[in-house]
């Protein structure tokens, strides 16, 4: 079988992967609850079914007459299905619109309706909110249906199955005429994925075949990733990738949307059923672990666990170090930095954090997010709320001078798609280069590492003071009693005061007035003692835990907490 690819299409990776290891699983997803004695059971995947599967399913949706460059939007829970889903989308030529349910109906409604959509591949119940909200969607007409279809229209996806089929035979003829697939470039289009709107409503954002192809090259470059690896993907997406680099997917018993309420017993039963050596999963997932492993004595759970990845937003050193003991002793933890608009961009491993740059963060220094991936070219630029059009117009800043962060590289996305009245606010153009505003704030330091002093848009300003988040909340997190906290502002931008939102850890919520009185002392005195945090006079100990995103359960909704304090 050959290994060449034919096109651009980052799907053409898993026909590679396929013809290298045929037999090997790509996907391992758990069929029925956990054994009471013995291993448990999985559906299992291999790469060959999968890069035949998708081909039939590709097969189907070009001759129903899907055509490259129309958009699809999936409404599909994680899962094999979904994986095998999105490649077969992307063997079609379609354009994948991908949206985090848990950016709530709102927001989820308007963008999918902004998107404007062709049409839908999901289960019976959004096509049947699609169809009741049918006057939104004018242009969606190529609907596919997983499992029973009722009133709505278009096909199962059995029918599209069965379509491939037929698309392989010409005539009566024994001899298997296969349609071909349509020619993809890696400039062309592959999918529209939308931001979490943690600062602001969600974003689409265009990703080419080629954004996918730096991804997965500098993911697998800079972690050593190679075939045959077995990865416990927590985190949905990263399934995707792992199916293009030969990884094994092991999808693990929990609820992807609510990463920290994760059983961490179920991941200890994959874990060691597979001989799991890779994972990835958010901050709040590991925080859970690490806590239940210590509440209940259980040591190193993973012993064979030598990579893992942790994103969506900094991990405490404390945290890193107590996760150390719980993996292979030669064990790595990587947190890679990036954002929907550009991933990845940094990252940086356990030790380095454990030893130098962890304790600076917990002084108010900010969180390093390591060295820059290949490719990547970064500069801090004087900050600015308005929109930048040129690289003549940006005014870059020295070393330790915090400033906000604009990136350029193959792996950097050029436009957004929906809400392109954002372009200006966030795309700077060099001649054909594009330079991408993170939106993130914080400084260079003398070895060319970006150290992460919190979001733009989330600064507080008044008079001629400025509160970055991130360094004033790591002086309250230090407190033993303190889970996360988050600074405000109250009043309008350039006449604010900063406010100190606290989520007590959950055995130490205050259990009396006078508890939370002296919680409120004790982190008063703590910030008296920084002068980055000294001026800050109000601190509030929240009877609710922050609101986060639901994509990492981490990014906390800082507009959200502002409207509270109106």
């Amino acid at each position: 079988m050959s290994t060449e690819v034919r096109d651009g299409n980052v799907a053409s990776r898993l026909r590679i992967i396929a013809s290298l290891t045929p037999g090997a699983i790509a996907i391992a997803e758990p069929s029925g609850p956990p054994a009471e004695d013995g291993p448990r059971n999985y559906a299992l995947t291999t790469f060959q079914n999968l890069d035949e599967r998708t081909d039939l399913i590709a097969r189907g949706l070009v001759a129903w007459g899907v055509r490259p460059g129309m958009r699809l939007a999936m409404l599909v829970p994680f899962g094999g299905q979904f994986i095998e889903l999105v490649f077969a989308l992307l063997k079609a030529g379609v354009i994948v619109v991908l949206i985090d349910p848990g950016i709530g109906r709102k927001h989820l409604v308007k963008c999918l309706s902004d998107a404007r959509p062709d049409g839908f591949v999901g289960i019976p119940k959004a096509q049947a909110i699609r169809t009741l909200l049918r006057h939104r969607f004018p242009t969606a007409g190529w609907n596919v249906t997983l499992g029973r279809r009722y009133f709505w229209g278009g096909k199962t996806l059995e029918q599209i199955i069965q379509l491939g089929r037929d698309a392989t035979v010409e005539g009566e003829t024994a001899a298997r005429k296969t349609l071909e697939l349509p020619l993809i470039n890696r400039p062309d289009p592959a999918a529209i994925i939308f931001t979490t709107g943690s600062t602001g409503p969600p974003k689409g954002v265009l990703y080419s075949h080629g954004t996918f192809h730096a991804q997965i090259d500098r993911i697998r470059e800079r972690y050593d990733i190679h075939r045959g690896s077995r990865d416990l993907a927590c985190f949905p997406l990263f399934g995707l990738f792992d199916a293009v680099m030969g990884v094994t997917t092991i999808i693990p018993d929990m609820d992807p949307t609510r990463p920290a309420d994760v059983d961490p017993r179920r991941l200890i039963e994959a874990a060691r059923q597979w001989e799991i050596d890779q994972a990835f999963g958010s901050p709040a997932l590991w925080n859970t672990v690490v806590r239940w492993c210590n509440e209940h004595g259980v040591q190193r759970p993973f012993p064979t666990l030598k990579r893992v990845l942790s994103a969506g937003a900094p991990v405490p050193a404390s945290t890193m170090a107590k996760l150390r003991d719980l993996i292979a002793e030669d064990g790595e933890i990587f947190t890679p930095y990036g954002a929907t608009e550009a991933l990845p961009i940094a990252s940086i491993e356990s030790r380095e954090v454990i030893a130098e740059t962890g304790p600076a963060a917990t002084k108010g220094k900010g969180v390093c997010v390591g060295t820059r991936f290949q490719g990547v070219q970064w500069k801090v630029i004087e900050i600015d709320d308005g929109p930048i059009e040129t690289i003549e117009q940006t005014q870059a800043l020295p070393t330790q001078k915090i400033g906000e962060l604009m990136v350029s590289g193959p792996m950097v996305t050029r436009k957004y798609v929906v809400r392109g009245d954002q372009n200006p606010m966030h795309k700077v153009f060099d001649g054909d280069t594009v330079w991408h505003r993170m939106g993130d704030v914080g400084y260079l330091d003398s070895r060319d590492r970006f150290w992460f002093c919190g979001r733009k848009a989330h600064r507080v300003r008044g008079g001629s003071r400025t509160w970055f988040t991130v360094p004033c909340e790591a002086i309250f997190n230090a407190h033993r009693h303190v889970y996360r906290s988050a600074l405000v502002g109250r009043g309008q931008p350039g006449n604010q005061t900063p406010v100190m939102l606290i989520e007590p850890i959950r055995e130490h919520w205050p259990k009396s007035k006078q508890d939370s009185q002296r919680l409120v002392a004790e982190l008063l005195d703590l910030a008296a003692r920084n002068p980055i945090t000294r001026t800050i006079q109000e601190v509030i100990i929240r009877r609710e835990p922050l609101p986060v995103d639901i994509r990492h359960n981490s990014k906390i909704f800082r507009e959200k907490l502002a409207d509270e304090l109106r």
